[in-house]
């Protein structure tokens, strides 16, 4: 089975962000960046939505909790 290693977001950004302004230049990267984009917002929410009907409730809760307490033991260390 094949590993697949993921760049850390500030890496993304900081090369997508590049590729656009070597690509479209900084005026047309900048429009690019600000376009309004409506229909990806509508498209996020039904992905969220379609994922809150698949959760076990009380599984998601108890994971939750798990991590918060893994998290609240390693600050007092």
């Amino acid at each position: 089975m094949k590993v697949i290693k993921y760049m850390e977001e500030n890496e993304i950004v900081r090369r997508g962000v590049n590729a656009l302004y070597k690509e479209l230049g900084p005026m047309e990267a900048r429009r690019f960046l600000t376009i309004r984009r409506p229909l990806q917002r509508e498209d996020s929410v039904q992905r969220h939505r379609k994922w809150q009907a698949s959760l076990d409730k009380d599984e998601f809760f108890k994971q939750v909790m798990m991590a918060h307490r893994e998290q609240s033991g390693k600050k007092g260390s």
